[in-house]
């Protein structure tokens, strides 16, 4: 598991309540079960209504993402591109072909069978690049329930106080009431801002975050492949692969979705 996700989470809320408290805030003013119904229970129901049942049972794989470990080392996967240049070099491209047939990356395997079967360095490209783009829309599609829920949640919030409101003018009988109670209303709103800006947009944003990562490693066995491909010296393939460890921000999406087309 990640454990910066989880530590922001949990620092931004910390911060959060210690900044109430510190104000003279109680615990009983924070902790509204009906503000949290209204504003955790419209955003579900907003975000059931938004999507198909097909996409929602996809938010496991997306939290999975956002939390979870990144898949693989970038420097391991560029010295096992950089191993197999050196036994294409002496051995030939079928030297690899248990190697493929094991690979427990679905990416590298697909790559080095198409190398294998002599498929045109062109069309592997065009078949690699088609993987990515699909793996690209998968996660973008993932970062978009979150995004939603974070635009859904600030509105549930102030739908909840005026609710509250609502509620509070229609019985100013007891005006030494009416202070608590509006605060009390106001606390959905709370609820909603807050759980936008510390849980459903950073995990959009961890999500894209990681797509990037996983784009950008991808790039690198796309070009490291086609260079195994042309049977290129180990030590050329080598500049190749540094050149993208060495390049620590991931290229944009729109500069890898036009990747070898310029």
């Amino acid at each position: 598991m990640d454990i910066t996700s989880i530590i922001g989470i949990v620092a931004g809320l910390a911060a959060m309540i210690g900044g109430f408290f510190w104000e003279g805030g109680s615990l009983t003013g924070l902790l509204q079960p009906n503000a949290a119904l209204i504003v955790f229970g419209g955003t579900f129901a907003a975000i059931l209504i938004s999507f198909p049942a097909s996409r929602l049972r996809t938010l496991p794989a997306a939290l999975s993402l956002a939390f979870g470990k990144n898949a693989g080392n970038t420097e391991e996967k560029a010295e096992e591109i950089i191993a197999m240049a050196a036994i294409t070099r002496r051995n030939g491209v079928l030297a690899l072909e248990k190697r493929a047939e094991e690979h427990p990356d679905p990416f590298t395997r697909e790559g080095l069978q198409l190398m294998i079967d002599g498929t045109d360095p062109e069309q592997v490209r065009q078949i690699l690049e088609l993987e990515m783009d699909a793996l690209e829309a998968k996660h973008e599609s993932y970062a978009k329930i979150f995004e939603a829920a974070g635009g859904y949640a600030p509105t549930m919030g102030i739908i909840g106080t005026v609710m509250g409101l609502i509620h509070v003018l229609g019985s100013l009988t007891d005006p030494s009431s009416l202070g608590p109670s509006i605060a009390v209303a106001f606390t959905a709103t709370l609820y909603g801002v807050a759980s936008a800006n510390l849980i459903f947009l950073p995990i959009a944003s961890k999500i894209k975050s990681r797509s990037q990562e996983q784009l950008h490693v991808m790039e690198m066995l796309l070009v490291g492949i086609l260079a195994l491909r042309n049977g290129e010296h180990q030590q050329l393939v080598r500049k190749k692969m540094n050149s993208f460890i060495n390049d620590s921000a991931p290229a944009p999406a729109e500069s890898i979705r036009s990747r070898g087309h310029s």
